[in-house]
């Protein structure tokens, strides 16, 4: 985290949770979601209307990144100064890059080792790494498709269902919010 985040944190302890206004999708891309945007349905839904606007500034795409991390429930947000932000997942709260030589980092450029695969009924693979847990972007599947064959990782069959109970992490904190 940040050290002015920290500082933030300290000065103004008492701020109130944002929800709903924060995604990640399946590559790994931020989106800003408006109050318009959120009345279009659930983040992970699959519509356009619903994922809003996508965030390009690299600068604050490497703030919220440094700055992602879960609570005790397993809700992913950015903790923004002294507000939380808790975001939207279309997946899961990493989303894996694997290089041809088999290095991995997640989204945000976080360097991991593989410690499981796992692979869905869709054909979808994810990876628990020591950092976390997360799917590996569509465009790495090549590279994770060498690992198997070459008998590195050995994928686990599972419903997508169960990962989120599976690696504690929540899809849509704005969905519990609301309960």
């Amino acid at each position: 985290m940040d050290e002015i985040v920290r500082q933030a944190l300290v000065k103004w302890p008492n701020v109130p949770a944002c929800h709903g206004w924060l995604g990640l999708d399946a590559r790994g891309n931020w989106f800003m979601r408006d109050e318009q945007v959120q009345a279009e349905g659930p983040f992970a839904s699959g519509t356009l209307q619903s994922k809003g606007a996508p965030l390009k500034h690299e600068r604050l795409i490497e703030f919220i990144g440094r700055n992602y991390q879960p609570d005790s429930l397993g809700q992913w947000y950015f903790q923004n100064g002294p507000q939380r932000v808790y975001v939207e997942l279309e997946t899961t709260p990493l989303i894996w890059r694997v290089n041809a030589d088999l290095a991995l980092h997640d989204h945000r450029g976080v360097v991991a080792q593989v410690q499981a695969c796992l692979q869905d009924e869709l054909g979808r693979v994810y990876l628990q790494a020591d950092t976390g847990f997360g799917l590996v972007h569509s465009l790495d599947v090549i590279h994770a498709a060498d690992a198997v064959e070459h008998g590195l990782w050995r994928p686990q069959n599972v419903l997508a269902a169960d990962l989120p109970a599976l690696f504690n992490y929540v899809t849509s904190p704005q969905l519990l919010q609301n309960k």
